[in-house]
């Protein structure tokens, strides 16, 4: 999606993308309130996409790619946008993870930060299915194996700084699924004192700031190149 003209072609991987990135919010079975009224939005009027309410009936990575074309730079943009939908909660699970590698393999695309993403699963228990990203930050008193896996993500991060936004439907779906403020962050009270306040969950997520950023470009794209009044998003 180089271009903003509405020609048939665009038009046809506008739909796809969508349709991948929605695939990718249900990828791990579970998405909250926020998640539902971006879906709800993004599908308002529009009849293929509003069909969509599974992965089985969602779009295969053989069609994604036909959609997308042969570009590279069309291919990884998208899947850096995909990555940003699947870590928006902070979390990586197992069925975000192999969606997003059967699109790489469809699209012959698999940058090498997707494989520092994959890491973070490797200690996962028997059982389990999702890991919570490790924290960025790291301390001396953290063995070298730790520092190591604490800055995993590094790559990712660099990698994701690069996205970039081209289309009005998939900015207004990123800036449904990025929220705009985290609606955890709390102070918890007992006979009117303060004992404890819970921080904003979206802070701990060692990718925030590509989040925020990608956030920060998609309402810029709205507000500058499409002139759309960006409020309802603020």
């Amino acid at each position: 999606m180089t271009q903003t003209t509405a020609s048939p072609q665009n038009q046809q991987q506008s739909q796809a993308w969508l349709r991948g990135l929605l695939a990718i919010a249900w990828a791990d079975g579970d998405f909250d309130e926020r998640e539902r009224e971006a879906i709800a939005e993004i599908t308002h009027n529009n009849a293929e996409l509003a069909q969509q309410d599974s992965r089985e009936d969602g779009i295969s990575p053989e069609e994604l790619a036909a959609s997308l074309g042969d570009d590279p730079d069309v291919a990884e943009n998208f899947l850096r946008t995909a990555v940003m939908v699947a870590i928006a909660d902070g979390v990586y699970t197992l069925g975000e993870d192999q969606l997003l590698q059967e699109f790489c393999q469809a699209l012959g695309n698999c940058p090498e930060a997707l494989k520092n993403l994959r890491h973070t699963l490797e200690d996962l228990d028997e059982g389990e299915d999702r890991v919570t990203l490790p924290s960025p930050e790291v301390t001396e008193y953290r063995s070298e194996e730790e520092k190591h896996k604490g800055d995993v993500l590094a790559p990712v991060r660099q990698w994701l700084d690069h996205v970039e936004v081209h289309d009005p439907k998939v900015a207004r779906f990123l800036c449904r699924m990025i929220p705009a403020n985290c609606p955890f962050e709390r102070d918890i009270k007992l006979f009117g004192k303060k004992i404890v306040h819970i921080p904003a969950m979206c802070e701990l997520n060692p990718l925030y700031e590509q989040l925020v950023g990608l956030r920060f470009r998609a309402l810029s794209y709205l507000a500058d190149k499409c002139g759309e009044d960006v409020s309802p998003y603020l």
